[in-house]
């Protein structure tokens, strides 16, 4: 069957052969790959700046944000049938014993690093035409979310950031006044930094919790990324009209900072500005860039006299899949003309080329296997 994949010992990219899986435990199932999404991280794994073949294998077929249709199930499978339309995890738990976070299934924290991920790290991801995996890496999606489904992988991001910013928060009197018509966050102010993606899946999971929204992006006002954070309620912000300095002057207290730039100059600058017992959420990687000039001493002041936390989040747990799915649900409800403007276009795998090597284009690309 066909597969996109990368050949790191040669710097290759290519469209390989590749072996179709068959279901040889009781409960694996067997997808047909519908669509996979394109981002950065397949794009840097296409430059060679990581992505690690599995054992045995010269090669690695990349992908990781999928939706796929059940064609086949083991006999021990209980939560899924032919025909369902499902979302593969990626990660998948180290080996050890002493590793309490694999053994728990939230090898999202896990602590060895010897974890795979489909895709990206010493496991063949989904940007081919059949996948097999156990039951227990993947979640239904309704038939309804089909034309948007891809997008789930990528808000897990979100969902999983906000499980946490709830869970720290428990730590001083932060929970809004419980008002009729209003969501959990109505009387906090967040903003995103970019307008990817990751950044606008982001703020939609933010005003949908009623949050107070701003979305801090380098695109220009009246750019289509623009457009669908009016369109959803939430308010965008030029960088090329306001400095962070300024953007803090204007909002005041910042309760959230939701990054999703994986740029480090922008967001070390924005973090000056968070306000007090405020959460600062990075979830880019950034590549590595000359050093950048920190000012140290403001931040640590700001961390300790106004009560902040900083941290870091990666991949995603079971609970942030199915809280994707169902949060999905809503937005297609909500917003579905901004939930499908997200998705810029879907494109033959034959085009993998253009959309891996060339010049980055609108807002997510997807390729349209099945």
């Amino acid at each position: 069957m066909k597969a996109v994949a990368v050949v790191p010992a040669k710097k290759q990219v290519k469209l390989a052969d590749h072996a179709e899986p068959t279901i040889d435990s009781p409960s694996q199932v067997k997808l047909r790959m519908l669509d996979v999404g394109v981002c950065g991280t397949d794009r840097e794994i296409c430059a060679f700046e990581y992505g690690t073949p599995p054992r045995g294998h010269d090669y690695l077929v990349i992908g990781h944000e999928s939706l796929g249709e059940v064609v086949e199930v083991g006999p021990d499978v209980t939560r899924l049938k032919i025909g369902d339309l499902v979302v593969p995890m990626v990660r998948r738990p180290c080996p050890h014993d002493h590793c309490f976070a694999c053994r728990e299934n939230r090898q999202d924290f896990c602590y060895t690093g010897d974890f795979v991920e489909r895709g990206i790290k010493e496991a063949h991801g989904f940007m081919t035409e059949f996948v097999v995996d156990d039951e227990r890496y993947m979640h239904a999606v309704p038939r309804e979310l089909r034309e948007v489904a891809v997008l789930v992988e990528p808000l897990t991001i979100a969902e999983k950031a906000m499980m946490q910013v709830w869970q720290v928060q428990q730590r001083l009197p932060w929970a809004c006044p419980v008002t009729p018509g209003k969501s959990a966050g109505h009387c906090h102010r967040a903003v995103v930094l970019g307008a990817g993606p990751v950044g606008l899946l982001g703020a939609m999971a933010l005003v949908a919790a009623d949050f107070d929204t701003y979305v801090y992006s380098r695109d220009p006002e009246g750019s289509p990324k623009a457009n669908i954070v009016q369109s959803i309620g939430a308010t965008f912000v030029a960088s090329e009209e306001f400095t962070p300095a300024k953007l803090g002057e204007r909002l005041g207290n910042i309760d959230v900072v939701y990054e999703a730039a994986g740029a480090s100059r922008a967001s070390f600058e924005l973090l000056k500005f968070l306000g007090t017992n405020g959460v600062f959420i990075f979830t880019g990687v950034p590549g590595r860039k000359a050093p950048v000039e920190v000012d140290t001493d403001l931040i640590m002041r700001n961390l300790v006299l106004k009560n902040q936390v900083v941290y870091g989040t990666v991949n995603a747990g079971p609970e942030a899949f199915e809280s994707a799915i169902r949060d999905l649900g809503q937005f297609m409800t909500r917003w579905p003309d901004a939930l499908r403007t997200l998705i810029t276009g879907r494109f033959p795998m034959d085009a993998y080329r253009d959309l891996l090597l060339g010049a980055p284009k609108g807002i997510k690309n997807v390729i349209a296997v099945g």
